[in-house]
């Protein structure tokens, strides 16, 4: 792990590549970025580099072999989360005031170059930032690192169990600048948090396409979904086999699963501007916001940003509805509206004057890009059809559902 000009912490797990090959990487990433030919693999003679950046820290891993590079890359991701969940913020300070528990982490995370335990909740239960003041009875590993269900630990008790189930969809949209939808698609996740006492079973069933086939079942409305991803702890031959979401769920929060559904998209809030330039004096800019989803859902905490020129000031605006603000370091406009009924539209005007100097037309033309969140709605479909739970002492358990959808990557082009 470097810093901004030197080495904070390393360690070498199988001994095969010299540890001086590290100070080699620095040099070899700056002069790799001057001559523009930046990229995620680094090689000097027979090493390899494989790096990510996170804040001012670079995480780099090196090999001499043929590594497999997803393996590498998923690992470095997971020190990030890891360290992130220990030390709050990873930076270069968290590193140097944290050596020690830096230390006893990376020699539990992986062991001769293969990963081990990467659950940060299970690595606290044995190593806590008071490591030097732990008592010799507490500094026992616990049996959850060896045991089958590596990510729970055995004995845990609720007074009430509950499971809250959240499926969130981000809408990733992209309009050119005639209205026409250029690429559209959805990207979900499905999240838990678990309050469940001892080791239980849970099954999910959701409205899926495949499962509906496979059991001869075709009512009501089913989604297909692609590049699903699952936490370890599903059983992915079950999964294979019959389309069932089986597993025994970690304690607390985690993400169980994320999949993509790739279709047409008609834009949730629809936006329409025109701006208008006068001799080179002032420019206003009048924008119309529409929410196109159903009546009785309600868009959250809207943002519209509208691009304007950089060299504009003197800033006057008129809105409908929320409130419009210049963020001149971003040269655009931020308009939020709290609560955006489907159906609506709102009006906002804007009005900024102009240096009487024309400026060279060489800019850009960034598009309008909106942010929002939409409660208890969906827009592929998606249901939670169930959720069992089973556990050998017999306990009712509750399982509470919640929808959200929001914005992704939403961005709508303008003519001017």
């Amino acid at each position: 792990m470097t810093g901004s000009c030197k080495v904070l912490i390393c360690r070498n797990y199988k001994g095969d590549v010299d540890m001086a090959e590290i100070d080699r990487f620095l040099p070899l990433l700056m002069q790799h970025e001057e001559e523009g030919l930046l990229c995620p693999v680094l090689s000097h003679g027979k090493v390899h580099f494989m790096w990510i950046k996170h804040s001012n820290l670079y995480l780099v891993s090196t090999t001499n072999k043929n590594s497999n590079a997803s393996l590498v890359y998923s690992f470095l991701y997971k020190i990030v989360e890891v360290f992130t969940e220990y030390f709050k913020e990873l930076e270069e300070e968290s590193i140097q005031d944290n050596f020690v528990v830096v230390y006893e982490l990376l020699d539990e995370l992986m062991d001769f170059g293969f990963p081990q335990t990467t659950d940060s909740k299970i690595l606290q239960e044995y190593i806590t930032q008071e490591g030097a003041k732990l008592e010799v009875g507490k500094s026992k590993v616990p049996t959850t690192v060896t045991n089958a269900v590596s990510w729970r630990s055995e004995g845990i008790k609720y007074k009430k169990n509950e499971v809250f189930i959240d499926v969130i969809e981000s809408i990733n949209v992209l309009v050119n600048a005639n209205g026409s939808v250029m690429s559209s698609d959805i990207v979900g996740s499905i999240k838990l948090k678990t309050m469940l006492s001892g080791m239980p079973e849970l099954r999910l069933g959701l409205n899926d396409r495949v499962l509906f086939g496979l059991t001869g079942r075709d009512k009501g409305k089913t989604v297909v979904m692609e590049d699903v991803k699952f936490h370890q702890c599903v059983r992915l031959s079950r999964f294979d086999s019959d389309r069932t979401i089986s597993f025994i769920p970690p304690d607390g929060e985690s993400e169980l699963m994320s999949y993509r559904i790739n279709t047409h998209v008609k834009p949730l809030i629809w936006i329409e501007s025109v701006i208008e330039k006068f001799s080179h004096s002032r420019v206003e800019i009048m924008v119309k916001a529409k929410g196109q989803f159903k009546k009785q859902s309600v868009a959250n905490n809207v943002e519209v940003r509208v691009p304007v020129p950089s060299d504009a000031d003197s800033p006057k605006f008129k809105t409908s509805t929320g409130q419009a603000k210049y963020v001149p370091e971003k040269n655009m406009v931020v308009w939020t509206i709290k609560s955006f009924p489907g159906g609506k539209e709102f009006l906002m005007r804007a009005h900024f004057g102009l240096p009487s100097v024309e400026n060279n037309e060489l800019e850009g033309k960034p598009p309008v890009t909106v942010k929002f969140e939409i409660p208890y709605f969906t827009v592929s479909g998606i249901q939670v059809r169930y959720m069992k739970i089973i556990e050998k002492s017999g306990y009712q358990a509750l399982p509470w559902v919640r929808y959200i959808t929001q914005s992704g990557d939403y961005q709508l082009r303008t003519n001017v």
